[in-house]
């Protein structure tokens, strides 16, 4: 059985979070799913929603997020609150760079929302968002996986937390990047992305690589600019990339 440190986690953010609570739930379909649920029945309250298991985990473009055999081999959870900001580019950047900086050093950030270790995917990100009335609510998602993943039907194995520490756990995981990233996100609401570009371009996993877009143009990644575009040198030119249609991979 898996012991949460809920209590600890609402500790350190209720203080900057007035009304958050931290909720634990053994199986749901998807925690962003559920969290976007309750947003568009008026419940807008600052949440953190884990899921033991999720029986329809999504990712980035209406993927499937596999969930873990037993509970504990993928920490799945989600980050919902009422936002106000006016520039949201970033954002996705921002939230990767928080748990990266959560977790461990070696890890690194692949345009626009995975983790890699060693360019193998190791934690993926989706944020969704909806207006209720003059409230834009804000759901973060995040998959982490913590022990050894079937790779079956996947182009690449995945990456797993415990390759890098053993004994790093899913609550303990959640324990490390929780608080922070409730602070980096309200830091972001505040700031925006700007702050984050340096911190962000020491850990970009594509900079200086060949990489071939979704389009079928290829390039050479230059890293990402001021609003999170990643930057693409192409044979045409210097190009922007910030369409959620747009996907990267790395040719070397």
């Amino acid at each position: 059985m898996l012991r949460w440190p809920a209590e600890a986690i609402w500790e350190a953010v209720a203080p900057t979070l007035p009304g958050f609570t931290v909720e634990v739930l053994p199986q749901v379909d998807s925690t962003n799913t559920e969290l976007m649920r309750r947003a568009r029945a008026g419940r807008l309250e600052p949440v953190l929603l884990v899921a033991e298991a999720q029986t329809a985990g999504r990712g980035r473009l209406g993927r499937t997020w596999r969930s873990g055999a037993q509970p504990g081999e993928v920490l799945t959870f989600s980050l919902g609150l009422p936002l106000q900001m006016t520039e949201w580019s970033g954002l996705s950047l921002a939230v990767g760079l928080s748990v990266v900086h959560s977790l461990h050093p070696d890890l690194r950030l692949k345009w626009p929302n995975d983790v890699w270790l060693a360019d193998r995917k190791l934690a993926g990100i989706l944020i969704e968002t909806t207006q209720i009335d003059a409230v834009r609510y804000v759901v973060i998602g995040v998959g982490i996986n913590i022990t050894p993943r079937d790779a079956t039907g996947l182009a690449t194995a995945p990456a797993w937390l415990q390759e890098l520490d053993p004994g790093l756990t899913a609550p303990l995981a959640l324990q490390r990047v929780a608080a922070p990233l409730v602070r980096d996100v309200q830091r972001f609401e505040a700031q925006g992305w700007e702050p984050f570009q340096p911190a962000y371009a020491a850990r970009d996993a594509l900079a200086g690589r060949e990489v071939t877009l979704s389009d079928g143009t290829g390039g050479q990644a230059r890293g990402v600019d001021g609003s999170g575009a990643l930057l693409v040198h192409t044979a045409a030119g210097l190009k922007k990339i910030s369409s959620a249609e747009v996907s990267v991979r790395p040719l070397n």
